[in-house]
Order: structure tokens, then C-alpha cells, then sequence
């Protein structure tokens, strides 16, 4: 071989060698690491997915005895009043209208009370105590007082974002940063779904009285940085449940899976080119949409459910896009597989008239909430559902008018199912229901998604996903298990 004797032609003809050299060698590589993932799709976190393209989750085994298949989220977005629900403070009561303790409220983040004359506000309300357990539960609850052994109260719960948005976000997702994925993403991503015929993440809404009803925005069950396939879909609760899921005219259903069949052949071509996984989503998203022009109709038809049974949860009209009608089809799709059901009920933002418009949000929503935990127990379900109560935050005890401002500090949510403790009441407060009081039994929002997934037998440290150059979880750097909420 002839070598250049001008230094800046061999210096060239270097480059070239490496160049070839490196393209050849990593063809090579990506070749054999393709392979490899074939043969075992869970090398370099490639994802793995059953016949049909049903996601079989990234985890090959539970890290300790998992206890629930699936979750129920009853998301009363605005942010409930915990002072008006679950957490009974007869010395606030005391003192409402005069002014409040100046030494719980200084150097603290307050939302639209900044700058005011701060008095507290006690409860219109009565409690009573409840079941063999003594829950104290608000009359605004006479429906969830049935079934006080069976849920665990937390009243200990506080979080970091006292506005709507950045908090429904922490509360999905752990953070307020847009592009984080949300716990439904996360725990679908890390175990798949039973489902081959729905998605493994729906979501839901409905709305109270108006006055109340925040936006909430899809941002809130987005898959973030995780594949697509990962986040959830919305369901509409009136009319069609999903847009465009039947055949549109003059197409049959064999036509239908001929063009399905050819589009997943020509995308097999482009993910073969590419090894853009978001190719593969597409390609099981396609093949999910088929299915469900089937499944679809049948899970939202509610006319074939006994008639005590929609008169349990309280549904008047088939259809209607109440919250009981979604708690109805949440049991439904919780037999069908689906791992992660969010219904997300608007109404709770309850700056003004809160006598009024809690009473009315309550009823609204008690007797379907507490259907549905009856229900999941007597079909044997509620052993493995997690059912989860709660809102973004809580509300001052300080008056705001005739309303109550956005709280941080302290607010109350509760458990069902899933190997929790009926019965129990978890944390506390102060007098007055301004802040959590560390005993141990102190919630943060990471504390209770640690404790949602450890429901599932996962640590919530190993549920990791690398995002530019950082191994990303659910919980962030924090978390707790409360596991003294486990039976």
C-alpha cells in the first residue's frame, strides 16, 4: 500500500479510515443490539410488548409482594376543604371571626389572603363518628361514613404549589416542570396493562356546580418524556365516549383490518429505518383503536348493569357525564383490565358561597365514591383496587368572604383496597387545621405516590427512566412509605 507523502493528504485519508471505520463497526453493533432486543426485549430497556402490542411492562419481578392490580383516582380537582370533610376542629370553631394566630401564619406562602386581615373561619358543618373504627367524617358525608372501616383517612398531606395548575402537575407527576410523566404513565410504563382491547391509562371528568370548576389540563395525564404509548386517554362521559371509533360509511370491519394490516407493514419498513420507537407506538396505537371499536361500546353501555346497581351509585340517566355514571364505567373498566382509571371531578374551588357549593359538590359525589368501594368489595375486587379520594390541596382555616383560599400546608385525602387499613386514620394536624404535625406520620405528595406504588410491589427508587443523561422517577429524590397504611 502507497502512502501520501503530503502530510495534509495523509492526515485526510486518516479521517476517511475513521470515518468508514466507525460507520461500519456501529452498523455492526446496532445490528447485533437489535437482535439482541428481539431476542430479549428487555436488554437496554427495550420495550417489551405481548402479541397484539400489549405493553407487558419494564419490570421483569415486583421488588416485595405487590398487593393492587390497579388504581382508581377520584381526583376532586380544586382543591376539597379539609375542614369541611375529614378533619374536625372544634377549637377553630371557637374562635371563628376573630382574628387568627399570627404565629401559624408568619413567614408562610399564602395564595390570594397575601396582605389581609386574617380571620379564622370555623366549620358550618357537623361530624360524626363513624363505623366500629369512630372515623370522624363530616355530614356532608353520610354516604362515606358507611363506609369508614373501610378507607384510611390521611389528614396529614402537603404539598409544594398553591395554584391550580402547578399543583394538579405535582400531584400527578411529582413536579411542576411541563414534561415529567404522571403516575399513571409511570406505573403502566413499569407493569403494562391486562387490557389488550382498552388503553392501560383513561381518564375521565365531570363537573359540579359552576363557580368552581378550574380547568384541568391534559398535561396532567401526559406520558412526558416516556413513549407516547404510555400516556392517558380521555374519555368523553356524554355522547361518544371516544371520537371517530366506529367505521365511517360505506367501510365494513373487514376493510377495516386489511387497511390497519397494511399500515402497520409500511411503518414495519420506516421502524426498520429509523429504530424510532415512537414507530412501534403508532403501530400498537393502530392496532388499539381497531380493537376498540369493538370494546368501546360495550364498556360505556350501562343499560345492561342490574338496576340496583345504578341506583347504588346513583345514576339517573344513562349518559348523562355524571360523576356517578364515571364511577360506574371506572368498575368497568377495572374488570376489563385497565391498570391506572383517573376520574377527575371539577367544582371544588371554593373561594366564595363554600356553604353553598360544597354542599352541593358533595352530593354530587359521595354516593358514587362511596358505590364504588362497596361495589369493588362485594365483586371480591377491592383487595387488589387501590382507590384514591383527594384533591390538588386543601383550604385555609382563614376566611376568605364567604369561601376559604388555597392551603398547602395541611389537607386530607383517603385510601380504599389495595391491602390498605380500613379503619385508620393516618397523621394529624394542629388546632386550628393549618399545618401537618411531624409525628411520623406526616405525608408528603412523594410520600404518598412511594406509597402508591409500593401498593404495587415496587420500589419507587428502581422505577427509573434515563432522560438526558438523569435516571428519572416518579418521586423525584424524595419519598417515603408510609408502611404502616398496609394491612
Amino acid at each position: 500500500m502507497n502512502l501520501p507523502t503530503d502530510p495534509r493528504v495523509f492526515r485526510e485519508q486518516q479521517l476517511a479510515w475513521s470515518r468508514r471505520t466507525f460507520l461500519g463497526k456501529s452498523a455492526q453493533a446496532l445490528g447485533a443490539l437489535a437482535l439482541g432486543s428481539l431476542i430479549n426485549p428487555r436488554l437496554l430497556g427495550a420495550q417489551e410488548a405481548a402479541p397484539g402490542g400489549r405493553w407487558m411492562g419494564i419490570l421483569p419481578s415486583p421488588n416485595f409482594a405487590p398487593r393492587a392490580k390497579r388504581v382508581i383516582h377520584l381526583y376532586m380537582a380544586g382543591g376539597p376543604s379539609h375542614l369541611e370533610t375529614f378533619d374536625y376542629k372544634p377549637e377553630l370553631n371557637r374562635i371563628h371571626g376573630q382574628p387568627f394566630p399570627s404565629s401559624f401564619t408568619n413567614g408562610q406562602q399564602l395564595a390570594q389572603l397575601q396582605n389581609t386581615t386574617l380571620l379564622a373561619r370555623g366549620s358550618s358543618f357537623n361530624f360524626s363518628r363513624c363505623g366500629v373504627s369512630g372515623q370522624m367524617i363530616s355530614d356532608l358525608l353520610p354516604y362515606t361514613q358507611q363506609i369508614a372501616d373501610d378507607i384510611c383517612i390521611i389528614r396529614s398531606l402537603h404539598t409544594e404549589q398553591i395554584n391550580h395548575d402547578p399543583a394538579h402537575a405535582f400531584m400527578n407527576a411529582g413536579s411542576m416542570v411541563k414534561g415529567r410523566p404522571s403516575m399513571g404513565s409511570w406505573l403502566l410504563y413499569g407493569l403494562g396493562a391486562e387490557t389488550e382491547n382498552l388503553p392501560g391509562f383513561v381518564v375521565l371528568m365531570s363537573r359540579g356546580p359552576s363557580g368552581g370548576e378550574q380547568p384541568v389540563s391534559a398535561r396532567q395525564w401526559s406520558a412526558g418524556f416516556l413513549p407516547s404509548r404510555f400516556q392517558g386517554v380521555q374519555f368523553q362521559s356524554k355522547g361518544v365516549p371516544v371520537h371517530y371509533v366506529g367505521n365511517p360509511d360505506g367501510v365494513c370491519q373487514s376493510t377495516q383490518r386489511q387497511v390497519i394490516d397494511e399500515i402497520a407493514r409500511l411503518n414495519g419498513f420506516h421502524e426498520e429505518e429509523t429504530l424510532d420507537p415512537e414507530v412501534q407506538t403508532r403501530i400498537a396505537q393502530y392496532e388499539l383503536a381497531f380493537k376498540m371499536q369493538s370494546s368501546v361500546p360495550d364498556l360505556t353501555d350501562l343499560s345492561n348493569e342490574p338496576d340496583s346497581i345504578r341506583e347504588m351509585y346513583g345514576v339517573k340517566e344513562i349518559g348523562d357525564g355524571s360523576f356517578a355514571s364515571n364511577c360506574l364505567v371506572a368498575r368497568r373498566l377495572a374488570e376489563r383490565g385497565v391498570r391506572f382509571i383517573q376520574l377527575y371531578h371539577r367544582g371544588w374551588d371554593q373561594h366564595g358561597n363554600l356553604d353553598t357549593d360544597i354542599k352541593e359538590v358533595c352530593r354530587r359525589t359521595d354516593q358514587a365514591s362511596a358505590a364504588l368501594v362497596k361495589d369493588l368489595k362485594q365483586r371480591g375486587m377491592l383487595e387488589d383496587t387501590l382507590v384514591l379520594w383527594g384533591g390538588e390541596f386543601g383550604r385555609t382555616p382563614m376566611g376568605q368572604g364567604s369561601g376559604r383560599d388555597h392551603h398547602i400546608n395541611a389537607f386530607s385525602a383517603w385510601l380504599a383496597g389495595g391491602g390498605i387499613r380500613g379503619g385508620l386514620t393516618w397523621g394529624s394536624t394542629d388546632e386550628l387545621g393549618y399545618r401537618y404535625i411531624d409525628d411520623g406520620q406526616q405525608m408528603h405528595v412523594h410520600d404518598l405516590h412511594a406509597t402508591m406504588l409500593a401498593a404495587f410491589g415496587i420500589n419507587h427508587e428502581k422505577l427509573t427512566y434515563r432522560f438526558q443523561g438523569r435516571d428519572f422517577r416518579l418521586t423525584d429524590v424524595h419519598g417515603n412509605i408510609a408502611h404502616g397504611l398496609f394491612a
